[in-house]
């Protein structure tokens, strides 16, 4: 399922630390949940490292909804990237994406997604988690989870 076209949504942070810090940062699943924002927890379901191939759960909440995913990693590559897809039960949901690139002083992190919902579940997937406009949402929520990455991964270095 991985990416292809334009990111529905995107943004990008400079972050005054390590490339190997911030990508060991974005691949411990426990610290990725707690700078989500929906994201309430990620568990290692299938491997217990971070590997193409390994598959771990999110918890996800938003107001009084939560709901489950199966989150599949598609890229592991220590100090430049991490990437899964996720599914909703069998049904594609997403593909997200953190790119790591050293720079003057730390690096730059990007991280995008793109909507990979079927056009007949994004209806019901918006009843479910309370959320209509998703690309609005995750461009909201990518804001939030970079700023909570640079704060952590600065106040580390």
């Amino acid at each position: 399922m991985t990416n292809s076209g334009p990111a529905s949504a995107e943004a990008t942070v400079t972050i005054a630390a390590a490339p190997d810090a911030v990508y060991a940062l974005i691949t411990d699943l426990p610290t990725l949940a707690e700078l989500a924002e929906e994201t309430t927890a990620m568990t290692w379901r299938k491997g217990g490292a971070c590997t193409p191939g390994a598959v771990f759960t999110g918890q996800n909440s938003n107001g009084g909804k939560t709901w489950t995913t199966t989150c599949t990693v598609t890229d592991a590559e220590p100090a430049r990237a991490f990437a899964f897809d996720v599914k909703s039960l069998v049904i594609p949901v997403a593909h997200w994406r953190y790119d790591i690139a050293a720079a003057d002083g730390g690096c730059t992190v990007t991280e995008r997604t793109w909507d990979k919902r079927p056009g007949w579940f994004k209806g019901i997937a918006g009843m479910a988690t309370g959320v209509k406009d998703r690309d609005s949402a995750n461009a909201d929520h990518i804001r939030m989870t970079l700023q909570r990455l640079k704060a952590k991964a600065e106040a580390a270095s």
